[in-house]
C-alpha cells in the first residue's frame, strides 16, 4: 500500500482546480469581445494573446501549466511515473510556458523569431503530454489491479495523438497538394479539439494518482 495519500490528494486537487479555472478562462475568451470576434474554426487559440484581452490567454495557459505540474508531483509521490514519463510531462509544462513567453507571429507586422519559438513550443507541448501519459501508463497495464485506470490514461494519450493527426497530415501533404498546411484543415477547430483531449488527459492523470493511493489497506499491486 502506498503512503502519503493526503499529500498526493492535495497536489492532485490543486492541479485539478488550476486546470478547471484555466478551462473556464479559455471559454471566456470565446464569448467576450474582442476575442469573441475571432473565427474559432480557423484561428488558433494563441491568436487571443495578440488582442487587448490577451492577458486572459496568458493566465489561462500558465494556470494549465501550474496545474499540470501539480499533477506531475502527485504522480511522482504516488510512484506512478518513470523518469522518461516525468521528463515528457515536464516538457509539456515547459512548452506551455514557452507558448506564453514567446508570442506567436503577428502577421500584421510580419514573421518573428518569437513566433518561430512559439510554434516550436506548441509542438513540444502538444506531443509531450500524450507521450508522457503513454509512458506513465504502459508499465501498469500488466498489473491486474492498476490495469483499468492505466488503460484510461493510455486512452487519453492515444486520443490526443489522434487529434494531432490532422495537423501532421496537413504538414506532410503540403508538398504535393500545394495547400499551405494551416489552410488544409480547420486549424483552430482541430487545435481546440486537441486541447480538450489533452486537458482531459491531465485530469485522468490526477484521478489516477488519487485512486492509486486510496486503496484499502493490504491492497497491493500484483
Amino acid at each position: 500500500m502506498r503512503s502519503g495519500s493526503g499529500v498526493v490528494g492535495a497536489f492532485a486537487a490543486v492541479g485539478v482546480l488550476c486546470v478547471a479555472v484555466s478551462v473556464v478562462l479559455f471559454g471566456v475568451l470565446h464569448v467576450v469581445p474582442p476575442s469573441a470576434g475571432l473565427d474559432w474554426s480557423s484561428r488558433t487559440i494563441s491568436q487571443y494573446a495578440l488582442l487587448s484581452n490577451g492577458w486572459v490567454f496568458d493566465v489561462a495557459t500558465l494556470l494549465l501549466a501550474a496545474g499540470s505540474f501539480a499533477v506531475l508531483v502527485a504522480l511522482h509521490r504516488a510512484a506512478l511515473v518513470s523518469r522518461a514519463a516525468a521528463a515528457a510531462l515536464l516538457l509539456w509544462v515547459a512548452g506551455l510556458i514557452g507558448v506564453v513567453w514567446f508570442e506567436k507571429h503577428n502577421w500584421a507586422a510580419g514573421p518573428s523569431m518569437s513566433g518561430d519559438i512559439h510554434r516550436a513550443a506548441s509542438l513540444v507541448a502538444f506531443l509531450s503530454l500524450p507521450a508522457g501519459a503513454l509512458l506513465a501508463a504502459l508499465p501498469w497495464l500488466r498489473a491486474e489491479r492498476t490495469r483499468p485506470a492505466a488503460r484510461l490514461v493510455a486512452l487519453g494519450g492515444v486520443v490526443s495523438l489522434l487529434c494531432f493527426a490532422p495537423i501532421l497530415w496537413a504538414l506532410l501533404s503540403e508538398p504535393w497538394t500545394g495547400v499551405r498546411w494551416w489552410r488544409a484543415i480547420p486549424l483552430g477547430g482541430v487545435e481546440r479539439l486537441l486541447g480538450l483531449a489533452e486537458v482531459a488527459t491531465v485530469l485522468l492523470l490526477a484521478w489516477w494518482a488519487v485512486r492509486t493511493t486510496r486503496r484499502p489497506a493490504g491492497d497491493v499491486d500484483a
